[in-house]
């Protein structure tokens, strides 16, 4: 929102919030009719074909937007190293609202513009023109219409929003009050009416002008350079026909819209676009300390990734009822990932120092249950850890990944392999040991210990019968097994439970619904496993996953990890973070886990805070 909001700021339609797609349902469901009623001749393409022409647009942006992410999480060509934080991603959540508009003047232009019906193919003429009225009035008219908006008097009232960016992804190109679009397809309409109304235009040019404005918008606004040096060297010229990188950091200058030549005529061109166009260019990939891996949940979650949607990226992961209907590209995606082999950069964070990146294992959590992937699963972390080592990557946190002593021996399988590693594998037991010891309220004399009995579970038992706490279970063999794990000493404290009057338990995997509704009326579960409980008790309590708030000095946290809240990290991811800030030598994998009181006393001078204080 710009500082002092001006008069048709808001665009109109947004009442309807994500129902505002029905504004197209009469345009669309006409000129469906219209097709089908018509005889073969009579029949319009261009009428037809508008709304198919709008969502191509739409995936188009959403292309860039995936691949700006990607390529800037990498560090490669990036040109401004500054963070982008929820603030921006809320701001920039409408960018579909001006091809929604320009949807509904292309409709209106056809019913009320007769010149408009039965346009051709292609006119090399209309092509001509068409590109000359925007490198003359709509470059011209842009350029002190932009300068015009970066007046305080309206640059406060309007195009401050726009500005309110100033690390810049594809989509903020279009972020702008309803009152600038009107000019803006004012202007871009020049070429395309002109064309119209002198017999001239054509579909290719109509709808090849507006991609070539699309592409160039999200192109000037993806945050790294793609243009190579050599294409300037073989084509001098070019210099004056594309730029936009330094708008968001150098206000006062660069005010063209593609073409800088009026920049250059009018003494506005920022004298550093060059330097950092060149430097921008030299930039390598950034080599991370910290690396986290991970993996896809369930089968929507591609959507949720960074690279997916960024609406959706930056809430917590639930199920949408419209990506049901995109249940042909989500059942690509599996076949996709069944195929692709290798891990890709997804995330990167920076902590003080400390530069973390996320990696993702193209694999989901169902795949990971199955007996005859495991093999290819293990063999992409091993390539995935050979390859942060070879990268001078000092740890590396398993996370997701860690699934136990049956697919990889809780990482252990990857350190025999290679007894050689400089860099300190982590599966963050000890500090997924620590969150769930410290969420359990004070006073608490007995806990009712249920699910997998896990690593992480086992330490939990132990560490809670040292400190005088009773742990019950329900079932005779966890109890075994338990059992055999303490000392004698400590075995007094561990329970065969015949009911479950407990207050507090604490659950993992395996855990069914009919047992959570025996739970007593006001009990709290706390969950120890990575994926949380479906809640079946209204008179119960939920606790998290283990999960920490992250401090507001870990920069770029512009997307939520699965289910977790906004700048909630999970216990796996943390634990990481923390063996690369002390700079701990340490594996934590196998049977090994790192000091649990430590852990947390690091964890906390670091500035995570946990989610909820225990009574």
């Amino acid at each position: 929102m710009a500082t002092k909001p001006g008069i048709l700021t808001d665009w109109p339609w947004k009442p309807l919030g994500s129902f505002k797609y029905v504004i197209l349902v009469p345009w669309v469901v006409h000129s469906t009719y219209s097709m089908i009623v018509k005889g073969e001749g009579e029949t319009d393409l261009v009428y037809f074909l508008t709304f198919p022409f709008l969502l191509v647009r739409m995936i188009h942006n959403q292309i860039w937007i995936s691949i700006s992410r990607y390529q800037t999480a990498k560090g490669k060509n990036r040109i401004v190293d500054k963070s982008i934080e929820f603030e921006q991603v809320d701001r920039e959540r409408n960018w579909d609202d001006q091809i929604l508009f320009n949807g509904i003047i292309f409709y209106i232009a056809y019913m009320t513009i007769p010149q408009s019906h039965n346009l051709p193919l292609w006119r090399t003429n209309g092509v001509v023109i068409t590109s000359l009225l925007h490198a003359g009035p709509v470059e011209f008219l842009y350029y002190w219409f932009h300068r015009a908006l970066h007046h305080h008097y309206l640059y406060s009232r309007y195009h401050s929003h726009h500005h309110s960016s100033i690390v810049t992804e594809p989509i903020t190109s279009v972020i702008h009050p309803f009152a600038e679009h009107i000019v803006y397809f004012m202007l871009f309409s020049i070429p395309m009416l002109t064309t119209v109304f002198t017999g001239t235009g054509s579909l290719v040019s109509i709808t090849g002008y507006i991609l070539y404005i699309d592409v160039m918008n999200n192109m000037g606004h993806c945050n790294f350079e793609l243009i190579p040096k050599r294409l300037f060297s073989i084509f001098p010229p070019l210099k004056y026909l594309m730029f936009h990188s330094l708008h968001h950091t150098q206000f006062r200058t660069n005010y063209s819209l593609f073409m800088p030549i009026y920049d250059y005529v009018y003494g506005t061109m920022d004298k550093s676009t060059d330097a950092v166009y060149e430097t921008s260019l030299e930039r390598s990939e950034e080599s991370p300390k910290v690396v986290h891996l991970t993996h896809l949940t369930t089968l929507e979650s591609i959507y949720y990734l960074r690279l997916g949607f960024a609406t959706l990226a930056s809430k917590p992961h639930t199920s949408k009822w419209y990506l049901w209907l995109m249940w042909p590209m989500t059942s690509w995606s599996l076949i996709i990932t069944r195929i692709y082999g290798n891990t890709f950069v997804v995330e990167a964070n920076t902590f003080g120092k400390l530069k973390w990146q996320s990696w993702v294992v193209p694999r989901y959590t169902i795949q990971y249950k199955l007996q005859w992937p495991r093999e290819a699963i293990n063999s992409m972390i091993e390539r995935a850890i050979l390859d942060a080592e070879m990268k001078g990557v000092k740890v590396l946190s398993l996370g997701l990944l860690n699934q136990g002593e049956e697919l990889n021996r809780n990482g252990e399988l990857y350190i025999q392999r290679y007894p050689q590693l400089k860099l300190n594998l982590v599966d963050g037991s000890s500090l997924v040991v620590a969150v769930v010891l410290n969420s359990i309220p004070k006073r608490t004399t007995q806990v009712l210990l249920r699910g997998k009995l896990t690593k992480v579970a086992y330490a939990i038992a132990n560490t809670l019968c040292e400190r005088n706490i009773k742990v019950a279970t329900l079932y005779k063999d966890e109890y075994e097994k338990l059992h055999l794990r303490l000392t004698t000493k400590l075995k007094s404290n561990l329970i065969l439970s015949t009911s479950c009057a407990q207050k507090t338990w604490l659950v993992g995997d395996g855990w069914t619904e009919k047992e959570q509704l025996k739970a007593s009326k006001g009990t709290l579960f706390i969950p120890f496993s990575q994926f949380p409980p479906k809640k079946m008790s209204k008179d119960c309590f939920y606790h998290s996953t283990p999960a920490m708030i992250t401090p507001k000095s870990f920069t770029n946290i512009h997307s939520c990890e699965n289910w977790l809240s906004r700048r909630v990290m999970s216990a796996w991811r943390i634990a990481g973070i923390l063996h690369g800030l002390e700079g701990w030598n340490v594996h934590e994998c196998g049977d090994s886990m790192f000091n649990i009181e430590e852990i947390w006393q690091a964890s906390l001078r670091h500035g995570f805070r946990p989610l909820t204080m225990p009574n």
